[in-house]
């Protein structure tokens, strides 16, 4: 039994072994974290300026990219409309809720599509290619959303708000497989 024991744990160290072998030679260049303090989002999140969306850093992690972004919502009365929202075809989002409230509309069917346009800075600065949308009240997956929740948001899945209780603020850490953002991005309000 010990000699099957040993064979195992040798066996284990050879795989992750040759896991990190790969994980290092695709990212040799890449020495160093990078940290986004809360002093920083922070800052970033109650800037000045009114964008509802901003980028805090876009990371370089070898073979991907990664971006921490801030966004909130303000109040938003429920009506019988469709939700309207917004797809980013490359980019995926997982949204930690930091306050507030509110009901979020994902997925569902499509009412038509606007491109957003390649040289704004949602395509070129925050999410890449994306368009806005809207779904019919009710169809998608709909449900509340709180502080302390996290919602994963694939790329090419539809995504709004139909009710904003009160204010909901936001992290979004944005993987970017295709490397479409801007990597050593900084917002000016994080420096």
């Amino acid at each position: 039994m010990s000699k099957f024991k040993t064979l195992v744990a040798l066996i284990s160290v050879a795989a992750c072994s040759l896991v990190v072998f790969s994980a290092a030679s695709q990212v040799d260049s890449i020495k160093l974290a990078t940290d986004v303090s809360f002093q920083q989002w922070q800052a970033v999140l109650h800037a000045p300026e009114g964008r509802v969306d901003r980028q805090v850093k876009v990371v370089d992690i070898g073979n991907s990219h990664v971006a921490v972004g801030v966004l909130f919502r303000d109040p938003i009365a429920a009506t019988d409309d469709p939700v309207r929202g917004i797809v980013h075809t490359r980019v995926s989002e997982v949204y930690y809720i930091t306050s507030g409230s509110g009901v979020l509309v994902t997925g569902g069917t499509m009412l038509g599509r606007n491109d957003i346009p390649a040289n704004s800075d949602i395509v070129t600065e925050l999410v890449g290619e994306s368009f806005s949308t809207s779904v019919a009240r009710g169809d998608g997956q709909v449900r509340l959303v709180s502080e302390g929740d996290i919602i994963v948001i694939p790329a090419g899945v539809f995504h709004g708000w139909h009710e904003v209780e009160e204010r909901v603020e936001m992290l979004s850490i944005r993987p970017d497989p295709e490397r479409v953002l801007p990597a050593g991005y900084v917002n000016p309000y994080a420096e």
